[in-house]
């Protein structure tokens, strides 16, 4: 597609700085949000937004899709989904055989809206598919959409009636993205914007092999031994009690980051370091993915709880 890698970076720089002045276009001043969303695209990770209703997650994911030229299902999660439903089924047909009518999973992007209303058993459903990129029915393998990418969301606000994400399933998400509410000058604009009859019409940037020809293009970014070494040191001191342990870790916390932390600390700080069209990640673009790697991956202990010592105050420490 491009003659070198370098001549790829530019032309990533360029599509990015497109890509996000059309999302700009529906998605008002959440840019943060939105870069955090795009890194976990392109290097191939999922996302978890966490926020109250009527922030536009929803909207997000839409629009991203829209210019992405991607396909595109939104699942919402209720107490009495099966994984039936979200992978696919068989049915017998009238030639008598069974055969395999598959679910809204089989798309490029899928919206897990409300990930934590849905019981264990379809959590683990689509977990699955995000690990292993492929579901299992009937003793067949079906491989998923190539790019395939989830982004659940999760109302921090009503539990009753919800079932938390375990740890392990957490682990699965390379970013844990909190959604604030807007600033007053921005959601002047929402609201001036939403409340007129002009549409907007959304161009599509990016189209899938595209989107796989830069995935590849952010693992081939070469990375220097101490930046390697330090998002490495960073993961270990969050694990109390260990050798590389910090004393705010062994403090605060009761489990820290496990090796995926490291690995997701490692391709996001490339992936970072490409939309600032740098050739290779610095320790700055490491602590830039830091906070949404980190967040959902260490556990705070009593201690901190009751001192109101938050996730984001220790992971904070920790960089410092």
């Amino acid at each position: 597609m491009y003659k070198t890698d370098v001549e790829a970076v530019d032309a990533f720089v360029a599509k990015y700085k497109e890509l996000n002045a059309e999302i700009g276009k529906v998605i008002i001043g959440q840019d943060e949000v939105v870069k955090d969303v795009l890194i976990s695209i392109f290097s191939r990770g999922h996302c978890l937004l966490i926020g109250v209703p009527g922030l536009a997650k929803t909207l997000l994911v839409n629009t991203i899709s829209d210019t992405l030229g991607l396909t595109y299902n939104r699942i919402q999660f209720t107490p009495d989904l099966m994984p039936s439903d979200i992978i696919g089924s068989e049915i017998l047909g009238e030639d008598r055989h069974f055969k395999f009518i598959k679910g809204p999973l089989f798309a490029n992007i899928i919206l897990a809206d409300e990930i934590n209303r849905t019981p264990p058993k379809t959590q683990a459903a689509l977990l699955e598919a995000m690990q292993e990129r492929s579901i299992t029915t009937g003793g067949k393998r079906y491989e998923l959409g190539n790019p395939f990418f989830v982004l659940a969301t999760q109302n921090p606000i009503e539990q009753e009636g919800t079932y938390p994400l375990p740890e392990a399933q957490l682990d699965r998400f390379m970013f844990n993205v909190w959604l604030d509410y807007p600033k007053f000058e921005d959601e002047l604009l929402v609201v001036k914007s939403t409340t007129s009859d002009n549409r907007v019409q959304l161009k599509k940037i990016l189209s899938a092999e595209e989107i796989i020809y830069f995935q590849n293009l952010v693992r081939r970014i070469p990375v220097t031994d101490n930046v390697l070494e330090y998002a490495v040191k960073l993961a270990a001191k969050t694990r109390p009690n260990t050798e590389h342990a910090a004393g705010i870790a062994n403090n605060y916390l009761s489990w820290g980051a496990g090796p995926r932390a490291s690995q997701f600390l490692v391709i996001g700080a490339k992936c970072h370091a490409l939309i600032k069209g740098k050739y290779s990640p610095d320790i700055e673009d490491v602590k830039a993915v830091a906070g949404a790697i980190l967040r959902h991956r260490i556990v705070r202990n009593y201690k901190a709880e009751a001192e109101g010592v938050s996730v984001d105050k220790i992971i904070e420490e920790l960089m410092k």
